[in-house]
């Protein structure tokens, strides 16, 4: 099962306010340990919301509506985030309870959720391709033998 560990953003984040030395060493150290166990895929910081841009429909016929950041820390934006593959929830629990937690700016907000799981949806496409894949490069081989034996 894949989790999302979601770190909301905050003042210091959306100013872009880099973390102190000790949060920066705990944060590579945890990172480091979900490495170490077998369970990260993939984390991320990303840039203030002031770099982001939001695109909104109203209603499906409409033009999706264009809006520049910098937006609200009130819409929950994200900071940053790691993708984990663990087998149970309160294995994912466990791994968001020990991230670090910064000193001395505020309000710190971690959301965990489970992915939905497509794996059937892109195993089927991918097999096709390898298949088709390998269709293809029999043929050459049969057309090049069949060359060479013409010869």
């Amino acid at each position: 099962m894949q989790y999302i560990i979601m770190v909301s953003a905050t003042e210091y984040s959306e100013a872009g306010v880099k973390h102190c030395k000790e949060y920066s060493n705990a944060i590579n150290r945890y990172r480091d340990s979900l490495d170490k166990a077998g369970v990260l895929l993939v984390t991320e910081e990303l840039q203030p919301s002031g770099t982001g841009i939001k695109i909104s429909y109203s209603h499906h016929d409409e033009k999706p509506g264009i809006k520049a950041g910098p937006f609200s820390i009130d819409a929950m934006n994200m900071a940053e985030y790691t993708l984990i593959q663990v087998y149970t929830e309160e294995e994912a629990l466990h791994w968001a309870l020990q991230m670090p937690v910064p000193e001395g700016r505020g309000k710190f907000e971690i959301e965990l959720r489970k992915l939905k799981d497509h794996s059937s949806s892109i195993i089927k496409p991918l097999g096709q391709a390898l298949e088709t894949d390998l269709v293809e490069q029999l043929n050459m081989l049969k057309n090049r033998k069949h060359l060479e034996e013409s010869q």
